[in-house]
């Protein structure tokens, strides 16, 4: 198998269209033609997970955060790029980043943490808006059923829990061959009509190319009339953070509890306990203090993310009970649902789970 065949896999899980701008996902050094052999599943990628890599020979290493960020102006002794980035080369290893567009899908990372705590029901906090188009396309009845298949297929459809969407009418459509046309109904250089149907589909932009090969695949004519419209409407598959409820309200001290010993937490910051149980909880891993807004207005009793500013404690009194987990803590699970995830996709292939402990944060 391809190392390609990996992220290919993962994109398909986490599409790198949900990263943010600033982000660099995806493939970072190596070759993905390369056969796959082990692959090391990873936060952080210091020179010691690297050197894990190589000690277990693995050629593949999967990370949460990129360790190329930001652009890189040199290669020289002393940087950690530097290092990282020579040995890679030297011993044919291949880094795979997938960071912001794991943590903005719907069954990503911020999924797996609420399995954790009983969670099973959720949805997208903060939706990403202007992910989503519209194609329309025309053409004969008794192909409707193909081309709306082959777009299906092709991810077209899909609307928060339904599948195979689309909306149909039908009418007439009209025009003339020349004399360089093939047509598949007509005569050249004479006016038809013909009874068509007009489809309908919402689908993800990152699908745009594949689902237009699709539809010219499947469509019976040699010129295929489509349309393409950009949509406002807010994408329930894609966002920031997670929002959803408990199969029972807790106390707030026994839902803090029931975290760090679900997070592997030592301590936990929080504002202060007020007399509200709670059974709505909005989490988003990492750091998260741009949507506390958004979780309180969402109707979360609780909010769980990391990386808080004094100030971000303010104005909650009686609100919301807002916590901080812990950077390196919330994202310390990305391994196992990496883990998770491509083992049973790809179920004789070795994929290990890194030793090291990157946190850089100490309690004493």
């Amino acid at each position: 198998m391809k190392i390609a065949e990996i992220g290919q896999y993962l994109e398909s899980v986490s599409p790198l269209a949900f990263q943010e701008d600033y982000d660099n996902c995806g493939f970072l050094t190596g070759n993905p033609e390369w056969e796959f052999q082990k692959a090391l599943l990873c936060l952080d990628l210091t020179e010691e997970v690297m050197m894990e890599a190589i000690r277990k020979n693995c050629n593949l290493i999967i990370a949460h955060h990129p360790f190329i960020f930001r652009g890189l102006k040199k290669l020289t002794p002393g940087q950690p790029e530097t290092t990282i980035i020579t040995l890679a080369i030297k011993n044919d290893i291949a880094v795979y980043a997938i960071h912001t567009n794991l943590d903005n899908s719907l069954h990503g990372l911020n999924a797996y943490l609420f399995s954790k705590i009983g969670i099973s029901k959720y949805k997208i906090l903060s939706p990403g808006i202007g992910l989503l188009s519209k194609l329309v396309t025309f053409c004969p009845v008794d192909h409707a059923g193909n081309v709306r298949n082959a777009m299906f297929e092709a991810g077209a459809g899909h609307i928060g829990n339904y599948s195979y969407c689309s909306y149909n009418v039908e009418g007439e459509g009209t025009f003339r061959a020349s004399d360089l046309a093939n047509p598949y109904v007509g005569e050249k250089n004479s006016v038809h009509v013909e009874k068509e149907i007009r489809i309908e589909v919402i689908f993800p932009g990152h699908l745009e190319n594949r689902i237009l090969k699709a539809l010219i695949d499947a469509h019976p004519y040699e010129e295929v009339a489509y349309d393409i419209y950009p949509l406002k409407n807010a994408n329930a598959q894609s966002g920031a953070g997670l929002i959803g409820d408990l199969e029972q309200p807790l106390d707030q001290p026994q839902f803090l509890e029931l975290v760090k010993k679900s997070f592997g937490v030592p301590v936990i910051r929080h504002s202060d306990f007020f007399s509200t149980k709670i059974k709505t909880v909005a989490l988003c891993s990492g750091s998260g203090s741009f949507l506390i807004a958004k979780a309180l207005c969402s109707g979360a009793e609780a909010y769980l993310t990391a990386d808080l500013k004094y100030h971000d404690f303010f104005g909650l009194e009686k609100k919301m009970l807002l916590a901080d987990i812990g950077h390196y803590e919330s994202e310390q699970w990305v391994k196992e649902w990496v883990f998770t995830t491509l083992i049973e996709k790809f179920p004789t292939f070795a994929f290990l789970i890194s030793e090291e402990n990157t946190n850089p944060v100490n309690y004493f």
